[in-house]
């Protein structure tokens, strides 16, 4: 569907990108992967069409459409959700609008037998077509249900925008995107300020009803849910494999095992056949031996082992100071703004070691009550900081307060004092911004570098209470390994907000829900809650709250939850057995598509164009994939209102 060939970009003198080509068919999810800097977001938007490469281009057909989200939201404060969401179809209205003026126009006029006339119908003719063509008889009806497929009350469709969230904010975005139809999805970053609900549902939707998709993401769990095909930038090459990001890492890995063992023996040959050429050089009766070494090893293709990039984060906090044995403790905090209660009655007791999560939906709490604990917002009844406490806050927001016309030196030289200014060169080369990489501008840094020019902040000094508001957006794969490492070592206290299922495993032993007005604690890790929760179907959390009730009420509610148990048993086996058949028909359209594409190749040979046993082949095969397209359609639409 798009075609990417020898692309190569260029930044003084500097090769970012370096003569890269692929092509993204129908039907694949491609991740896109590679440390902060190498490229990901530069490509996506060379794909889209907002940026030159500097050699090569990028060949999309004319009836493809192509829809990009980038990472950083392009909503303006002027407009409602509703109004937002209907900017998917200005390219609709435009129509729209010229028709009305044609219409007006011929009403207007009455030289009904001139040639500017008749174009005049013919152009009114045109523009209907087109509108017909679109589908556009109904589309505030279609943005409706989108936007309340996405989570949004009817109440919200009129709300600004600039009154939600990150995460709010985003699913506009994707709404936008889905209302467009596009064929291929250019995806950077879709899960940053998304809740862990909202990213399940687009795995649901990216893996049974997207075209083709690329997307840069730093969620491992999200990549091997989503993903059939992983693309890593690497020193501006790229590897490709057709396989999720799990599968690929541990396929690079085997490969490039095979390549040194290869490259090893090859050098070994190498080596005993320039031995044996240097000690018989000058003897005649070796000569003609000689000569054959010589020949073999002018033949020889020397064996290229992959290349790796070496550079890597080394994070280590600085040891905790001792702080009292309960960093944190909270009675009967509530927070309200006006007639809305953000949340009521919170109780939670955080002891000197633990690691705990924040989590729940998008402006459920999770930072306002981070926020109560910095200080920075009143709030209503009882919340202490043990003894000695002393906070080091990474916030969401936190990259994008940097001076941009601040180079990476000059910003920690700014907030360094003491005899860590001695060591400001070696802090930056621990983060990956050792030589030049220090006299960089900030505005010109990715959002991963950014990221991690915040985080050095949190090492300016010691702390004992780690508050980590969202670290791990825009953060590659590597670095948040490393981060985890950091924090898992830290032997402080650590209070996570975090939407990354993967970072959180293994880390946090205690989960804090925020939901429906209450913070809910969880003993255990994040899979732990997620089991507890039955998260595989998202929608029980809304369900869930409980309500006090007499003993004839709760024998009542007893028997309810019994049929309620046989009917979500009953409901897992159903949706077990479409998800299971609408994965076979999908193999089924992959094979048909495979099949067909090979036929179309051989068509197109003079031999093929008149072999008519091969067009009836075609012909019939192109008929199976329509009937199988028309069962999947069926089969889909039946799992999604099982879901619902």
């Amino acid at each position: 569907m798009i075609s990417i060939e020898n692309i190569t970009v260029e930044f003084g003198g500097f090769t970012l990108l370096d003569r890269i080509s692929f092509v993204l068919n129908k039907g694949e999810r491609v991740a896109l992967t590679g440390k902060n800097g190498a490229g990901k977001s530069t490509l996506l938007k060379i794909m889209a069409g907002l940026q030159q490469p500097t050699v090569g281009g990028v060949f999309v057909p004319k009836d493809i459409s192509v829809g990009y989200l980038p990472q950083q939201m392009t909503l303006t404060d002027t407009r409602s959700v509703r109004e937002e969401a209907a900017t998917a179809f200005s390219h609709i209205r435009r129509l729209q609008k010229k028709l009305e003026d044609c219409h007006r126009e011929m009403g207007e006029r009455t030289d009904y037998e001139s040639e500017s006339y008749r174009n005049l119908i013919d152009r009114a003719a045109l523009l209907q077509g087109q509108l017909l063509m679109s589908d556009a008889t109904n589309f505030d009806a279609e943005i409706e249900k989108t936007l309340i497929g996405l989570g949004f009350q009817r109440s919200d469709f009129e709300r600004p925008t600039k009154e939600f969230s990150g995460g709010w904010r985003m699913r506009i975005e994707l709404a936008k995107l889905l209302l467009q139809n596009h064929d291929v999805l250019l995806l950077d970053e879709p899960t940053n300020h998304l809740d862990i609900e909202s990213i399940q549902w687009l795995e649901n939707f990216l893996s049974s009803r997207a075209g083709a998709v690329m997307l840069v993401s730093h969620d491992r769990a999200f990549l091997d849910a989503v993903t059939n095909r992983t693309i890593e930038i690497l020193l501006g090459k790229t590897q490709d494999y057709k396989v999720n990001y799990s599968q690929y890492v541990k396929l690079r890995a085997e490969r490039r095992e095979q390549q040194l063992r290869a490259y090893e023996n090859q050098q070994k040959q190498i080596q005993d056949a320039e031995a044996f050429i240097e000690r018989f050089r000058y003897k005649a009766t070796k000569s003609n031996q000689v000569q054959s070494r010589i020949k073999q090893l002018e033949k020889i293709e020397l064996i290229e082992v992959d290349e790796v990039d070496n550079s890597r984060l080394n994070l280590k906090f600085p040891p905790a100071p001792r702080s009292g044995s309960y960093p944190v403790v909270m009675e009967d905090v509530a927070k309200s703004y006006g007639d809305h209660n953000v949340f009521l009655g919170v109780m939670l007791t955080i002891a000197r070691g633990d690691k705990v999560a924040f989590v729940g939906k998008n402006g459920e709490g999770k930072t306002t009550l981070v926020k109560c604990i910095m200080g920075e917002i009143g709030f209503e009844g009882k919340l202490e900081l043990g003894h000695n406490v002393k906070i080091g806050y990474f916030a969401q927001n936190q990259a994008q307060l940097l001076d941009e016309d601040r180079t990476v030196f000059e910003t920690i030289d700014y907030v360094a004092v003491g005899d860590v200014r001695t060591k400001i060169r070696d802090i930056l080369g621990a983060f990956m911004f050792g030589g030049e990489a220090s006299d960089k501008k900030v505005k010109v840094l990715s959002g991963g570098e950014r990221s991690r020019l915040a985080m050095i902040r949190l090492l300016l000094e010691p702390v004992n209470l780690l508050i980590l508001d969202e670290p791990t957006n825009h953060l590659d794969l590597a670095s948040k390994d490393v981060l985890k490492k950091a924090i898992k070592e830290f032997d402080g206290t650590v209070v996570i907000v975090s939407h990354d299922r993967e970072f959180l495993d293994g880390l946090v032993d205690k989960v804090y829900e925020f939901g429906g007005g209450k913070v809910v604690e969880h003993l255990g890790g994040i899979y732990d809650f997620l089991s507890k929760k039955k998260l595989e179907n998202l929608r029980q959390l809304e369900f869930s709250t409980k309500t006090n009730a007499s003993p004839a009420e709760s024998k009542t509610k007893i028997s309810e939850n019994k049929l309620l148990h046989q009917e979500q048993k009953e409901l897992s086996r159903r949706l077990r057995k479409l998800e299971k058949q609408v994965e076979e028909v999908e193999n089924r359209i992959a094979n048909l598509e495979r099949d067909l594409s090979e036929m179309e190749t051989e068509l197109a040979t003079p031999e093929g164009a008149k072999n008519f046993d091969l067009l009836q082949k075609y012909l019939e095969t192109k008929s199976k994939l329509d009937q199988t397209m028309n069962n999947w359609e069926v089969l889909t639409l039946e799992l999604e209102k099982n879901r619902r």
